[in-house]
This record gives structure tokens, sequence and C-alpha cells, in this order.
């Protein structure tokens, strides 16, 4: 019977302890993929372009939610939900007034411009109705006001919640109907009157009304 050599004993234990030990050297890593490469930048991108659209497009909640139901050269109709407060209104209006005092570009609040042509500029004159009632928003309304339909006109003036009328540099603005030339009415709360290029006060700066958004 053959003996194994203590010095051949002693290599074999020596090799296969140290078998295990090289088969559990981590592996290299792989590299990722051109394509999955794209595909993940392309969902990143993604998703940055949506959120920094929801974000830019977010809703103001400074101002009552409003839309523009028609325009008529320089008159415009708007509506705001029924349950619209003055102070809300009250709000919309002096927005409408910073407007008039600081750019004069009315674009960024839905209005087309009034006067396109006037080389003094596009929005030269506006007159701005508030209603919480969208039927008297409607262009063919809007449309025999202008054309001076007396019983439309008569109706249409006694549901006007606000409005917002600048001349040039003249301004006007307030609860209710728009006043008849050199007359009073008890139906209406004058907001503010003057120039725009007189300062703005503090707390139409400030518009603290945070409720609601505009659509």
């Amino acid at each position: 019977m053959r003996s194994t050599a203590p010095g051949c004993a002693h290599s074999s234990m020596h090799e296969q302890a140290s078998a295990p030990t090289s088969s559990s050297s981590p592996a290299p890593k792989k590299r990722l993929d051109t394509v999955v490469k794209l595909a993940l930048s392309v969902f990143v991108g993604s998703f940055a372009l949506i959120w920094g659209g929801m974000y830019l497009s977010r809703p103001d909640r400074s101002i009552p939610p409003y839309s523009v139901g028609s325009q008529n050269g320089h008159l415009v109709a708007t509506h705001v939900p029924p349950a619209t407060t003055d102070q809300q209104i009250e709000t919309l209006l002096n927005r409408f007034r910073k407007v008039g005092h600081q750019t004069h570009d009315f674009g960024p609040m839905k209005i087309r411009p009034t006067t396109p042509e006037d080389p003094g500029g596009r929005y030269r004159q506006v007159l701005i109705y508030v209603f919480d009632d969208d039927g008297w928003t409607d262009p063919e309304v809007l449309a025999k006001y202008v054309a001076g339909d007396a019983a439309v006109a008569k109706e249409f003036e006694k549901s006007v919640r606000g409005y917002y009328w600048l001349r040039d540099q003249d301004e006007e603005g307030g609860i209710g109907p728009l006043p008849k030339p050199g007359m009073i009415s008890d139906a209406t709360r004058v907001l503010f009157k003057g120039r725009v290029t007189d300062p703005l006060p503090v707390e139409t700066e400030s518009e603290q009304d945070k409720s609601i958004s505009p659509l």
C-alpha cells in the first residue's frame, strides 16, 4: 500500500483551502448599456419638463377665478363664479389696476389687444365688465349691448358685478355697474378713480385674498 508523503498532503490541503477564496472574489461591475442610459435620460428629462410646466402654470390664488367670455373692441366681458364675494371681485379689480399702472399689457390677463393699431399702445382704452352669470358674457349679447339694444342694455348693466375702465392714463374701478357720466349710482361703490401715474396704495399691492385661483 502506497503512502502519501507529508509534504504532498500539506500541499493538497493548502490548495483545497485556497480554492474557495479565489472563487468568491467579486465579479467586475457591468457598465450600463447606451440604450438604458438614453432611456433614463429621457425619463428624467420628461419628469423635469412636466414638473416645470406645472410650476409655471400653477394657479394664481391671489385673485378669484375668472374667464373672458367675449370681447368687442375695447369692451371685455368676464365672468366669475356665482359665489364670488364683493371683496374677491375687488381683489380682481385691483389686479387689473396694478397691470394698468405697471405694464399696460393685459395679455397675461387673457385679454386681447383692445387698440391694436393705436401707436400709443395696444391697450390704450379698455373697459372690463365682471359678471357672475356667464350668459351676459356671450358674444351675441355683448354685440347687442354695443349696438344699443335698450332691452339688453338695461339688464346687462344691472347684472354687472364690477368694472375696470382704463382710458389712456385715466382709470376707474368699482363694485356694481359703471355709473352714467355725471351721475351717482346707489348700486355702485367706486373703489378708485385717478391716473395710472398715481402711486398704488399699499393694500392694493399686497393683495391678501388667497382663497381661490384663476381659471
